[in-house]
Formats: structure tokens, C-alpha cells, sequence
């Protein structure tokens, strides 16, 4: 079976996993920014939330670049300038994961942290992303 077959399943494994993903970010953006107290239901959830975050986002996380960079190596797009203003907003979003991670781990740890306010970011990164990938300009 050629990549050309494959294109389209690789492509909509891409865009499920970068949903998903994108979805963890923003879930963990509005826990955070929820957050009030240090409460033992505070680090429940954060222990919850982070499992999640082990399991489902991470790994989403890994496998929409995966499948991102097969179907930029097979497009041919590395030339292209949208994908480098792309890949600077995927870089933004998986750091602003790495931190969130770095403050649900705190959090499982009994530690009280101030709000984080990191979804509008998380917004305009997921939109800005979505837009140059279809658009392609």
C-alpha cells in the first residue's frame, strides 16, 4: 500500500490526535485557572487530571507531530512558510503543556499555586494552527 493510499487515514489520525490534544491543553487551562484553594478535592482532581494527561494528551500530543511530520515530508511543505509560522504556535501549545504538566504534578504534591490564566493562548495557538493548516497561505 503506497503513502498516497494512506494519506487520507494518515491525515485524519493527525487531526484526532491534535483535537484530543488541544482539548487536554484547554481542560488543564480552565482547571488551573479554577483553582482557588489548596483543598484535598483541589489535588483529587489534579490527580485525575493528570492521569488524563499522562494517558490521553501526552501521547495525542506525540502522535499528531508523528503523523504531522509524514504528511509535511510528503507534501513537501518544509519549503513552505506557513508551516514555519505553524510549528512556532505547535511549539507555543506543547510548551504551555510541559508547564501545565509541571503544575499538575505540584498540585498532586500538596502544593497551593496561584491561578494560571494560559487559555487564551491556548485558544489562539489551537485557532491559528487549524487556520494555516487549511488555508495553507
Amino acid at each position: 500500500m503506497s503513502l498516497a493510499m494512506l494519506y487520507p487515514w494518515l491525515k485524519a489520525v493527525h487531526l484526532a490526535a491534535a483535537i484530543i490534544f488541544a482539548s487536554g491543553v484547554l481542560a488543564v487551562a480552565m482547571l488551573l485557572a479554577a483553582m482557588l484553594a489548596d483543598t484535598a478535592s483541589t489535588a483529587l482532581l489534579a490527580r485525575a487530571v493528570r492521569r488524563w494527561d499522562q494517558v490521553v494528551t501526552g501521547p495525542a500530543l506525540f502522535i499528531a507531530l508523528a503523523c504531522g511530520l509524514v504528511l509535511a515530508v510528503n507534501g513537501h511543505w518544509f519549503d513552505a512558510a506557513w508551516l514555519h509560522v505553524k510549528l512556532v504556535f505547535v511549539m507555543v501549545l506543547a510548551s504551555i503543556h510541559g508547564y501545565q504538566a509541571g503544575l499538575l504534578r505540584r498540585l498532586v504534591g500538596g502544593a497551593a499555586l496561584r491561578r494560571r490564566r494560559s487559555m487564551p493562548l491556548v485558544l489562539i495557538c489551537t485557532t491559528a494552527i487549524a487556520v494555516l493548516a487549511v488555508v495553507k497561505p
